[in-house]
């Protein structure tokens, strides 16, 4: 009786709760409509925020991209003097020499010399950290410690440090081979540039290097970042404390004409003013024995930038990577010497009759026959012939390019290969500048094929067939490559076959990007962590980031057109052929691109860029005088100068810095005189040698013989504006 009325109750209760439960209104009801109409809004503010946020990162890429390219042309341009011009005095040859040719390389025992640590004492005073050889997990941390608080190693230590990485360099393979089974897993970092902030965050978040610990860092630890020197020194560190456990590959910014105009050299004098030309010296030395690239259990391959259709693994393996002191110098080759050489090895005559019926020069008959080869069987005699033929070979070269004799050089990893593989083919310089070139510089795109990088002047497009090829030729899984930054601080591509990874954060601007690594256990899995370093990133809205990264990517546009105001004016006059002082805002768009070539969505930026005209007209002459109002409201120069200088700047600098050899701040009047011979073709201006003898006295405002890089700039205005 009981148990009957409490179902009743319940019947009666859940009948009630089903009346009151409301129904969804239909397509008509009013919440229904303003539902859509919210997330139809939405959708619009969010679609409208991705646009502007891939603009900007198309500005700021572009901009980056193409100065990358001015600084190949104007190695190119360094590569056509070498060429093509003829010194007419022993001032003007030892110039170019001393320009171009003199510090590529030291003997093994002027480098020590040079380079000697042990004559530098320690002050008393000195309170940053201490170092002693072997390093030991202990001296790391106090670096760190001592970085977080702005602290600096004293030179002493600096240079013995960069001496023992160098040894430990030479001695390791062009590939470097890691497996998966001695650690859980291996952590991969892309570009860091400078920036310690991230270092510090990875190490953070990952765990410093040990035994269990590895580490592939993958490149361009240097330049545009303010501490490129203090990662250096971490990296260096744990790589001599955990040599098995720590791998450092090149990148393209592992190279000392790079560093001329990104920012390291400079860094490194102002932080060591007494002895940085030493460091930057050694640190030079140490860029150029970087391993090329990392193979991870044979499967995946890390190199900085990536691949092209003739990249061959076995020929990186072999090639003396220590020749190649800066990828953007000494690349061209003459085939006729290379020919001579080649004949040579196969033992054919050298010495022929010209078409005339002379003889050839009697100075290549110099060159010591090679002994008979001994036996292949026995070894060790067949070894020792071959080290003596090379170095015949060698010792000839250097008559007759003028090189005094040099030490023996010590063997080195490979140095052993080359000698060991004496059936392989015989690759030329420019192969093999090639191959480091293309792996240091190249970008992946989406369509297939191979084709030249003309964005960054340096390197090649390669496509999915590229990859694909390359993969199946090696045996390999995938590609893990960095040189690109990325929003997210990662992006694959070609089908999940191409990795980027990217660890500096915040790389153009606050907000701009997040920064990431990726950890590979045994199974190859990527697993990825990102990050943002920078702690006002954190607390930005969407919008207020993409507005903050968006004017500063239209405020470094806006220099990138003031700078190039001549060329646009002509531009903009061709399609004024009324001379009316207005074109249309479509013409306007063509014109800018073909002067700027970046490639930029014109039609797109011109609201944020140009201001909104009735008719569709455009006053270029008052759009350009805007232009130059907000650049002359920083400087105070007359706005023709000031185009120049902000179109020059970099170049100039970058040349200042390779005539300045003991990077003090100063070059001589003589180097300043020869500079500007050597130079005006480039920057088309003409001056006798009166006018550059009268320019140099009217520069140098402290008469002290010497000119200063504001100096060297002020000489540039006067010239410009003496046309």
């Amino acid at each position: 009786m009981g148990s009957g009325s409490s179902v009743n109750a319940n019947y009666k209760y859940s009948l009630q709760k089903s009346e009151n439960v409301q129904t969804l209104p239909d397509e008509t009801h009013p919440a229904f409509k303003a539902a859509v109409l919210i997330q139809q809004w939405y959708r619009r503010y969010v679609a409208r925020l991705e646009m502007r946020r891939r603009c900007t990162w198309r500005i700021f890429q572009s901009i980056e991209y193409a100065c990358e390219q001015d600084q190949i042309k104007l190695h190119n341009f360094f590569s056509y003097l070498m060429d093509h011009f003829t010194p007419s005095s022993s001032k003007e040859r030892d110039f170019i020499s001393r320009m171009f040719i003199s510090g590529e390389s030291f003997k093994e025992a002027e480098l020590e010399k040079y380079c000697d640590y042990e004559s530098l004492e320690v002050p008393d005073s000195y309170t940053g950290p201490h170092l002693s050889f072997p390093l030991l997990p202990d001296h790391a941390t106090a670096l760190l410690e001592a970085f977080k608080h702005k602290q600096q190693l004293h030179a002493r230590y600096l240079l013995n440090l960069l001496h023992e990485t160098r040894k430990h360099l030479k001695q390791l393979p062009n590939i470097s081979h890691v497996s998966t089974c001695y650690s859980e897993e291996i952590t991969v970092c892309g570009d860091l540039h400078g920036q310690l902030d991230d270092l510090f965050l990875i190490f953070y978040k990952n765990g410093l290097p040990s035994p269990s610990k590895s580490y592939v860092f993958n490149g361009d630890f240097v330049d545009r970042g303010k501490q490129s020197l203090e990662i250096l020194i971490v990296l260096f560190t744990f790589l001599l404390i955990y040599p098995k456990e720590v791998h450092l590959n090149r990148g393209n910014h592992e190279d000392h004409m790079v560093n001329l105009r990104y920012g390291f050299t400079k860094e490194v004098m102002q932080k060591y003013k007494v002895h940085g030309k030493k460091i930057l010296k050694m640190i030079q030395n140490v860029f150029c024995w970087l391993p090329l690239a990392t193979l991870i259990d044979q499967k995946v391959l890390i190199i900085h930038g990536g691949i092209s259709d003739t990249t061959d693994l076995d020929m990186l393996e072999k090639i003396q990577r220590n020749k190649f002191v800066s990828v953007l110098r000494g690349k061209k080759r003459k085939e006729s010497n290379r020919n001579v050489e080649i004949q040579e090895l196969n033992g054919e005559s050298k010495v022929e009759a010209d078409p005339a019926g002379n003889e050839a020069d009697p100075s290549f008959s110099l060159q010591p026959r090679p002994a008979q080869a001994p036996s292949v069987a026995n070894r060790l005699e067949f070894s020792k012939w071959v080290r003596q033929t090379v170095q015949e070979q060698i010792e000839w070269c250097r008559q007759l390019v003028d090189i005094s004799e040099s030490e023996p050089e010590e063997l080195t990893y490979s140095s052993v290969v080359s000698l060991t593989d004496l059936d392989e083919p015989c690759w030329t310089r420019q192969d093999e500048w090639k191959q480091i070139l293309d792996i240091l510089w190249s970008d992946p795109i989406p369509q297939e094929g191979c084709r030249v990088n003309t964005v960054r002047g340096g390197g090649c497009y390669f496509g999915p067939d590229v990859t694909g090829k390359i993969l199946e030729k090696h045996n390999l899984q995938f590609l893990i490559r960095s040189h690109e930054c990325k929003q997210e601080g990662y992006e694959f591509c070609h089908n999940r076959k191409v990795l980027t990874i990217f660890s500096a954060s915040n790389y153009y601007e606050i907000g701009s990007n997040r920064g990431a690594y990726v950890k590979l256990g045994p199974d190859l899995i990527p697993h990825f962590v990102q990050y943002q370093a920078n702690k006002m990133a954190h607390t930005l809205t969407m919008t207020q980031r993409i507005s903050r990264v968006e004017e500063s990517a239209f405020r470094a546009l806006r220099e990138k057109l003031f700078a190039h105001t001549s060329a646009l004016i002509r531009a903009f006059k061709a399609y004024d052929k009324d001379n009316t002082g207005r074109i249309t805002l479509s013409n306007w768009a063509t014109a800018v691109e073909s002067v700027l070539h970046l490639g930029l969505p014109w039609r797109m930026l011109r609201p944020q860029l140009v201001r909104s005209t009735e008719d569709g007209m455009l006053e270029y002459k008052s759009w350009l005088d805007d232009l130059a109002m907000e650049q002359r409201s920083q400087e105070h120069i007359q706005s023709s100068l000031l185009e120049v200088i902000y179109r020059n700047r970099s170049n100039l600098e970058t040349i200042f810095r390779i005539i300045d050899r003991d990077h003090s701040g100063l070059i001589s009047s003589e180097e300043f005189h020869q500079t500007w011979k050597l130079f005006s073709s480039h920057m088309n201006i003409e001056l006798t040698d009166d006018g550059i003898n009268d320019l140099v006295r009217s520069i140098d405002f402290n008469k002290d013989g010497n000119i200063d890089f504001n100096e060297f700039l002020e000489a540039f205005r006067l010239v410009k504006q003496s046309q």
